[in-house]
């Protein structure tokens, strides 16, 4: 049994087989063949090998003929490394002795090798565990016929283990068969791991190098809970996690019904509940958990994952679908926030070194205007169906918002002479994501109709945190004492001038936080549809009082541990229940 140490993401638990991605998504279809199948698997095995033996062949000379043979000689390493007697009496064994299928033999076996590699100190030797690896697809692609699965046509439930997901991939997860996932590389506050949340199914990120550790078909086990991953779990550690499921749901029914109970505090003041939401089919869980609107709907899915880019009646029928669901409640839609680590089908003009400084989100839009209005007047259509607000991302300065309204102004107008119905007016807001905004906030309130503080952004902007760089994780910190101060002057901000103000961020679908930004004096709060009875029972068992004086201590501390201890300490009081 191996026990790795990551960063969550997603919480909850999953107990499933192994889908390792850096295999080039090749499924394992078994572990194991029947007694009397073992001379026909390992004809299968010696068929595969004299099939990559004659593709590594044909490689070699074609290298050699065109670059020489210092570079052919490369190819000439792995057919020495494919005909090793060692190698071909170790897979032979196993599938002799142990009945394993030759795939899952040829995976375990190579990745073994490979990790020998890894961990040698000569840094040229220790790049040789590629090689390995190619080895290991190139069987993988003969014995299966060179079918590879995709995230999105998965048929059978399975952890996907990766080096690293991108938001493009993760947006194309079958929800009905990804258990879960676990990636070597990124951090906390990644697009992809907020699709994780989306998804509602527990996700690990930043663990290190481990795929070469396990195989596909392997047993894992993914503790979202306490960011940990173990592999090969034995039979004692299988029955107390499988505990651990069935006490999430037990606590799952019980909150749920919560439902139709209102979230309002024990001295009676009402907190609006709002969810957030990456996909229209998210829709049945935010009815069905309470939520009284959308208060962050990311249309970014539209374009990571298409094949083209949406048109307007894509974005239409998209943006249509959710609010008929939502019937007379509010459904707030921010424009694409697009860039930085997602660009969908977007061609980029150059790579960017700072791309997270670069050209995304509002700035993109207002620099690609005749995308910019597709979406624009997709929204205006969708206006005449429900309670549509619109809401811009990423605002640094005046300018920036001040030009998004004008789009915006157009738009409406030409759609309103196209003779195509609209809401007589859609409110206007604007994220609180970078520290500028903040500095300007008592100007900016005189522009939009309301705020919504977006801390995933916010934390990077202000902490110089690159948010999916797992060796700074330990930095990216929503209770560092001065994102709690922008937080705090932008609710006073908007509070003074009247403005409505939600929080957006995951910060807010955290159970920890929801008593202190309640003492800060937010009274709404947008969270994951799977966090909406957590918070809803926390803010039924706390007075504004209790919450205030929460806040005020947290305000005094100078440390993030410190709140960190502080708060977990204050939510076992009011509801132990949440603490895992």
């Amino acid at each position: 049994m191996q026990i790795l140490q990551g960063i969550t993401v997603s919480p909850g638990i999953a107990i499933g087989e192994a889908l390792v991605l850096d295999n080039e998504g090749f499924r394992i279809p078994s572990r194991f063949v029947l007694r009397d199948a073992v001379e026909s698997e390992l004809q299968r095995l010696d068929r595969a090998i004299d099939a990559v033996a004659e593709e590594i062949r044909h490689n070699r000379d074609t290298v050699t003929q065109q670059l020489g043979d210092h570079y052919g000689a490369i190819f000439s390493a792995h057919l020495q490394m494919l005909r090793d007697p060692m190698l071909h009496d170790e897979l032979e064994a196993l599938i002799r002795q142990q009945h394993h299928s030759a795939e899952y033999a040829v995976s375990r076996t190579l990745r073994r090798y490979a990790k020998v590699f890894q961990e040698l100190e000569n840094v040229y030797l220790a790049e040789r565990a590629h090689d390995v690896f190619d080895l290991e697809s190139s069987l993988l692609a003969n014995l299966l016929g060179r079918r590879r699965e995709t995230l999105a046509d998965l048929d059978a439930p399975a952890i996907v283990l990766a080096h690293n997901l991108t938001p493009n991939e993760t947006a194309r997860m079958n929800p009905d068969f990804v258990l879960s996932f676990v990636t070597e590389a990124g951090g906390p506050g990644s697009h992809t791991a907020i699709i994780a949340k989306g998804l509602e199914i527990p996700a690990i990120v930043g663990t290190g190098l481990f795929l070469a550790d396990v195989s596909g078909g392997d047993l894992v086990i993914v503790d979202g809970d306490h960011g940990q991953v173990i592999l090969h779990p034995d039979q004692e550690t299988l029955d107390r996690y499988q505990q651990e499921i069935d006490d999430h749901r037990t606590l799952a029914v019980q909150l749920a019904g919560l439902k139709d109970e209102p979230a309002e505090t024990i001295d009676g003041t009402r907190i609006e509940l709002l969810a957030n939401i990456e996909f229209p089919h998210e829709m049945k869980a935010c009815i069905d958990r309470g939520a009284e609107g959308i208060g962050l709907y990311r249309t970014e899915f539209l374009y990571l994952g298409a094949e083209v880019e949406p048109t307007e009646e894509d974005h239409y029928q998209a943006y249509a679908e959710v609010i008929r669901a939502m019937g007379d409640r509010s459904v707030v839609i921010r424009t694409v926030d697009l860039g930085a680590d997602k660009m969908g089908q977007l061609p980029r003009t150059e790579e960017e070194n700072n791309p997270f400084l670069g050209v995304r989100s509002i700035r993109l839009s207002l620099r690609n205007l005749d995308l910019f209005r597709v979406q624009l007047r997709a929204i205006a259509r969708a206006s005449a169906l429900g309670q549509v607000k619109v809401m811009f991302p990423l605002i640094a300065t005046l300018e920036e918002i001040r030009q998004a309204k004008m789009v915006l102004a157009d738009t409406l107008e030409d759609i309103r002479d196209e003779g195509i119905e609209c809401a007589d007016t859609i409110p206007v807001g604007m994220m609180v994501e970078v520290p500028s905004a903040v500095m300007m906030i008592d100007k900016l309130v005189l522009e939009v109709d309301f705020l919504s503080i977006g801390t995933n952004d916010l934390i990077q902007y202000a902490l110089a945190v690159d948010r999916g760089n797992k060796d700074i994780a330990s930095l990216y910190r929503a209770s560092d004492p001065a994102v709690l101060r922008l937080i705090d002057i932008t609710i006073r901000a908007a509070r003074a001038a009247g403005v409505h103000t939600t929080l957006c961020g995951e910060m807010s679908s955290n159970p920890a936080y929801t008593m202190l930004l309640l003492g800060l004096g937010l009274r709404s709060m947008s969270v994951a549809p799977s966090a909406l009875p957590e918070i809803k029972q926390i803010c039924r068992h706390v007075s504004l009082e209790q919450c205030e004086r929460i806040a005020e201590r947290v305000m005094e501390m100078d440390s993030a541990r410190e709140i960190d201890a502080y708060l977990q300490e204050q939510l076992r009081k009011v509801a132990p229940e949440l603490v895992f």
